[in-house]
């Protein structure tokens, strides 16, 4: 009942040269995010200019490219940032061109989170409603970073006998010694020679469930409500909120850490055994998002000026303000600056 992963899926796009899909994916998503953006800022006729949307992703990117490398090193790869700490940022090892190996997505969201937040203060942007087009912009582009680890062939998921199991070639082998192993190699039929030692076995690909709910899912919930949400910053609750109950509940397919494993409970299970009240790193961190989640919800609705503006009207003079904390940056439109123009015109003719 397995399905063997496709045989002509390669990480290079060329092989032998160093541009990998996942490199391409995170382009992918980063275009894919900035024209869902665009298109609500068009549609809502938001008063940002189109260099400060260029600024305010440049922002974000780099908050999430930095916060994802970091927290992947610190929380995932501790040893290696005590000792070597400027390897976080070198793309090279033993002489060869590796790229950035190993990002967190806990950690590019709060990277990305951190940058919105300080472009906002320095531009003088309300938080909750660039972060609410934010939210709506960004689940749809991470469905291509886990179609990036998918084709890598990594993050799979744990063992299991069921028709949506699949073998990864370069998958974590199994001891045939345990009792189970041979009873789902009988229902799986995975080749095997007696004798075999280790054997591998079909695993949940939870690379392509993250990617449907964490992705198409969450995203298509998100979009749904952009122009419904009851408040400024629902979608970013929302969105935090969201994105830790689908990551929480895939947790229980995908395969904890080989250096780590079970956080909490589950000590003396082995790493393809998955306990129900066994957590992994991911399972906490995503709680943590939940948690926060639920508290900005609440803090937001509280929240003064916290009335949603779905569409500025053009020209409105009281709705050309974009309203920051305790400050008014204002947008004048292009009629009011035409009507400027004409009344120096006039004055001009006047005096002469």
């Amino acid at each position: 009942m397995a399905v063997d992963f496709p045989s002509w899926l390669r990480p290079e796009i060329v092989q032998g040269l160093p541009f990998r899909w996942y490199g391409l994916m995170y382009i992918f998503a980063f275009v894919t995010a900035f024209l869902l953006y665009r298109r609500q800022v068009k549609e809502r006729r938001f008063p940002m200019a189109e260099d400060e949307l260029y600024s305010l992703f440049t922002w974000g990117i780099i908050g999430l490219l930095v916060g994802a490398r970091v927290f992947s090193v610190v929380v995932y790869d501790n040893v290696t940032a005590l000792l070597q700490p400027w390897r976080i940022f070198w793309p090279f090892r033993d002489g060869q061109f590796v790229g950035l190996q190993g990002m967190s997505y806990h950690g590019g969201a709060l990277g990305g989170l951190l940058a919105v937040v300080i472009f906002a203060k320095v531009k003088r942007f309300n938080f909750r409603e660039i972060g609410d087009m934010f939210a709506a912009a960004i689940p749809l582009g991470f469905t291509f970073g886990r179609l990036g680890n998918f084709i890598n062939a990594e993050l799979y998921g744990r063992v299991t006998a069921g028709p949506l199991g699949m073998v990864f070639p370069n998958a974590r082998t199994v001891p045939v010694t345990d009792g189970w192993v041979r009873e789902a190699i009988e229902k799986t039929g995975v080749e095997y020679v007696e004798g075999m030692a280790m054997v591998n076995l079909p695993r949940h690909p939870s690379q392509l469930y993250q990617m449907i709910l964490e992705g198409i899912v969450l995203w298509a919930v998100i979009w749904f409500f952009r122009n419904r949400k009851p408040f400024k910053g629902f979608l970013v609750g929302l969105y935090f909120l969201g994105y830790g109950v689908f990551r929480f509940f895939v947790e229980y397919f995908r395969e904890p850490d080989a250096h780590m494993g079970f956080i909490l409970g589950g000590a003396d299970a082995p790493a393809y055994v998955r306990p129900l009240l066994a957590f992994s790193t991911g399972q906490i961190l995503s709680f943590l998002m939940i948690v926060f989640g639920v508290i900005w919800l609440f803090a937001a609705s509280r929240m003064q000026n916290r009335e949603p503006v779905r569409v500025y009207p053009e020209g409105g003079p009281s709705l050309d303000r974009v309203r920051g904390e305790g400050k008014q940056r204002v947008v004048k439109s292009s009629e009011e600056k035409a009507n400027e123009r004409n009344k120096r015109r006039k004055f001009r003719k006047k005096l002469r």
